[in-house]
């Protein structure tokens, strides 16, 4: 669905004025085309809030300024870096993409080949970083396209029509603006569960309001165990003591409770075979770490 285009250019103009006035304007990776520097920060803000980023971020190109500094660092110090962020993944996949960055034309289907690269994250360094013309959806996008475009409350189960719909409000012009402009438009108006529709500058072009506000039905979401449950959480409490160098297996047993202590075995092959660990006389490290082994270092609070 897009709309009739003198909608849409109400609409983008609405949105661009906002933005203007309002845009986050003063995050680092905003004020930067370096596809190595845009590229870290999508990464990093993976599932995890801008604020909690902003340190990482800073520090991280501090310590690692280019594509080719991030390739040539040991692993272990990768991870170390990483400590806090979760999903470590993340970092060995961004240091494999970084390896590659270089040699990779700015555009969408070359970005997609990277190590790690999906598709949101190849196109928000397409347009951030090299500007193209390219429409973004996010979380937070999607959110405002679907409210304000489709008059749903959520784009769950819509990613078609949201795509579509994006695309057809993106401007001939400024596409890097327009998409940041509705990002921030749904991280700071267009919440999920609060959204400040007298503070929206789409208000009164809002299908989703005009509609009434239908809400979301269908099956209550199923109640999540709790994180402690978690075979994610087992990883990474043992990735977080070996960020303190080598350890026993005995030792990492320590580490998780009890109704983990069956799976540990598992758990320590899963993170071998993902390039997060490696088992080194009779016990584990981080990949190529050169650290002293010790069985006595105590454990860091996690």
């Amino acid at each position: 669905m897009s709309l009739p285009a003198p909608a849409a250019t109400q609409l983008r103009r609405a949105l661009r004025e906002w933005y203007a006035r309002e845009g986050r304007h003063d995050l680092p990776w905003r004020r930067t085309r370096d596809a190595y520097a845009v590229l870290v920060s999508e990464v990093m803000l993976q599932q995890t809030q801008v604020e909690r980023v902003l340190p990482y971020y800073e520090a991280w190109l501090d310590r690692w300024p280019s594509a080719e500094a991030l390739a040539a660092a040991p692993p272990a110090e990768v991870l170390r870096a990483w400590s806090g962020l979760g999903y470590n993944r993340r970092a060995l996949a961004l240091q494999r993409a970084a390896a590659s960055l270089g040699a990779t034309a700015l555009d969408v289907t070359a970005l997609r080949r990277l190590p790690g690269v999906g598709p949101y994250t190849a196109a928000a360094v397409a347009c951030f970083a090299g500007e193209r013309r390219v429409a973004l959806a996010d979380t937070n996008i999607a959110r405002v396209i679907a409210r304000a475009v489709l008059g749903l409350a959520t784009a769950a189960g819509k990613s078609a029509a949201v795509g579509d719909a994006a695309a057809g409000l993106l401007p001939q012009r400024a596409a890097r603006e327009h998409n940041l402009a509705l990002m921030d438009l749904g991280a700071v108006v267009c919440r999920g569960r609060t959204p400040d529709c007298g503070a929206c500058p789409l208000a009164r072009m809002c299908a989703w309001r005009r509609a009434g506000f239908p809400t979301v039905l269908g099956k209550p979401r199923a109640a999540r165990p709790r994180f402690e449950a978690t075979a994610r959480w087992a990883r990474g409490r043992i990735v977080d003591r070996l960020r303190a160098g080598w350890a026993t297996g005995t030792e990492l047993g320590t580490l998780v409770t009890p109704a983990h202590a069956g799976r540990l075995d598992a758990y320590l092959a899963a993170l071998e075979r993902d390039g997060l660990i490696e088992s080194v006389d009779a016990g584990w490290r981080l990949p190529g770490d050169g650290q002293a082994q010790t069985t006595s270092m105590a454990s860091p609070k996690l």
